[in-house]
Parts: structure tokens; sequence; C-alpha cells
């Protein structure tokens, strides 16, 4: 257990958690909608500082990342606990644990910050990767173990939901290098549905203050699920929010959904439709769209945006070739192509 290092004490003798967009405000005893942190004699605790849940050499693309360092290899770190409570949860045996509630509680094992930094340089890894279940909820040690990264000359990474505050991403924020952010959608709807958040707006504006006030390298995934994401209206203004308030070469994975934990009665996604949206974020402006969750579909490889020759070619995770010269220009038309390589 932790101190939270983000909290405000309320006139009534509650203490508001600042760390995600929920802001819960906890009486004594009173845990938050993410189950792991507590309000404790006034203050609140984290539960789950430094506690691993799950621990992985994994390459870059399987954020997914493909702008980022292509085929390097990252420390990947999970914990217990989401702010989110999504239906289709791909790692819903970790993300709905809930330990203050002693609901769903996973194994964790303890890894210090400093033993974590050792051991992503004894892996040759590029980075620290916190991902598996979302980071913002043991955000004491991912400040801690990035600010120990930094120093060590590694790189760090989110994978998120991108519902933290703007406090906590600008405690993070001098030390975190690239922001994996998932977008369910664009419309309140969607993200009600989803994730019970009924105003994302939040979101949006941490994904152009991750990048823009901090510098951070953003790639943005959508997992397409039929019946709650899969408009043509909905796909189509999601690509035009990334083109118009990012860029056209910020990178947008689309990823096919398989049923799963409560959403286990719906189909798999279409390949059409998978290959109709990527269309569509063509359409809409954006350089590089991709395709995940869909085997052996030339979805995955990058294309230079000028001449449209093949880049970097990829098989599921790992990277086949990588044409890109030393500052990430294409070797045929000379077009920089946007990303850290």
């Amino acid at each position: 257990m932790t101190e939270n290092l983000l909290q405000l004490n309320l006139p009534s003798g509650r203490v508001r958690c600042l760390v995600c967009q929920r802001r819960c405000s906890l009486s004594e005893g009173q845990a938050g909608y993410c189950g792991v942190r507590v309000n404790r004699k006034g203050r609140i605790e984290s539960l789950t500082y430094g506690a691993v849940s799950s621990i992985l050499i994994s390459p870059i693309e399987k954020k997914p990342l493909y702008h980022y360092y292509p085929g390097s290899l990252w420390l990947s770190l999970g914990s217990v606990g989401c702010n989110f409570r999504c239906p289709g949860c791909q790692n819903f045996e970790i993300a709905h644990a809930e330990p203050a509630r002693e609901k769903k509680v996973t194994k964790t094992d303890y890894l210090a910050p400093e033993e974590a930094v050792k051991l992503a340089r004894k892996n040759r890894c590029r980075g620290i990767s916190f991902t598996y279940n979302e980071p913002t909820l043991w955000f004491e040690y991912t400040l801690e173990t990035s600010r120990l990264a930094r120093e060590a000359g590694l790189l760090t990474n989110y994978v998120t939901n991108g519902f933290m505050t703007e406090e906590s991403l600008d405690e993070i924020g001098p030390y975190l290098d690239s922001y994996r952010v998932d977008l369910k959608g664009i419309f309140p709807e969607t993200y009600g549905r989803i994730a019970h958040v009924p105003d994302p707006s939040g979101i949006f504006q941490g994904v152009i203050r991750a990048r823009e006030k901090w510098g951070m390298w953003v790639e943005i995934i959508t997992n397409l699920i039929p019946g709650f994401n899969d408009s043509e209206e909905e796909i189509r203004a999601l690509a035009r929010w990334i083109r118009q308030e990012l860029e056209a070469g910020v990178p947008w994975h689309l990823t096919r959904f398989f049923p799963y934990f409560e959403l286990s009665g719906l189909n798999p996604t279409p390949v059409e439709l998978m290959e109709r949206a990527r269309d569509i974020g063509f359409e809409e402006g954006l350089e590089y769209v991709y395709l995940g969750n869909v085997l052996e579909h030339t979805g995955i490889n990058t294309y230079c945006a000028g001449c449209k020759n093949l880049l970097i070619e990829r098989d599921k995770f790992s990277v086949l070739q990588n044409l890109l010269g030393p500052e990430g220009q294409c070797p045929f038309c000379g077009e920089r192509i946007p990303g850290r390589f």
C-alpha cells in the first residue's frame, strides 16, 4: 500500500481522488469505482503499488505501436483494476479485479521500481510499457518507475484508456514518452454503453494534451464491436477528429472484435467491415490506418503515404523487413514518416 499522490480533502470530511476522471469522493473506509483505492483515516491509499499481475518481454508491435521504434522489445507490466467496466474486456480477470472489495482477486507479486528497471536493462529492452490493465490505476508506481527508467536511459509507454485527469497527466508527463490510447468511439452514447462514461470529452482533451504539452508519441486504437461502435457515421467522425485535432500522420489501429466475457454472444467483426472502416480512415485524410486481429492481411504493414511503397512488412507481431532510413525517411521518395525510429 502507498498513499494516493493526488487527492483533495473536502469540507464534508470526505476525500476526493484526483487520479482519474471519475474523481471519486470517498468517505471513511469507502473504495473508489476502481476498487484499488480506499479512504483510510482521511487519506486515500493505493492497494496496488508494485503489485504485478502480468509481466512479459514483448515487441512494441503488440501494444500496438507501429511508428515507435519498430521491432524493439519492451518490459511489459500490468497490475489489477480498471476505471472502466467494458463488457467485452479481453483482460477482465485482472482489469475487473477489486482488491478493496475482495472481488475477483487476482494473484500479484511485488516488483520494486528499481528491480523493474534492472529487469528491462538485463533483457535489453528499449523501455518499460505499463499495459494489460489501466496503468493510471497504479499511478504512483508507474510514476516512480518511469522516473527511474528515464535516469537509466530507458523509454516509457502507457497503454491506456485515456481517462486520467489533467493533474495526473501533468505529473507523469515529464517521464512518459509514448501514449497508446484506446478510443472506444466518439459519441457519448457509445462511451456510455461500453465504458459507463457519459461524457468522453476529457479523454479527447487528454490525448491532445499528451501530444502537444508533453511531446508524447501518440497512436490510437479502436476495437470495432458489432452494434456498438461500428457504424459508418461513428467511424468517419472519429477519423475526422484525429485528422483535425491531431494530424493526418497519427496512426490509427482498427482491431477486430472477437466474442468474449459479457459479449460472448456477439459475432466477430466481419473482415469486410474492417476493410471498409480502414478505407473510411483514408477517405477522411488519415495517412496510416492499420488493421489488427486480422490474420495475413496487408493492413498490418506500413506503406509510404507519398509514393505508396511498402516500408515495413509485418507478420503478426514481428517485423520481417524495415526499409526506413535512419531518420524515418522513405528510401523511394524521401518522405519523412511520422514517428520515432
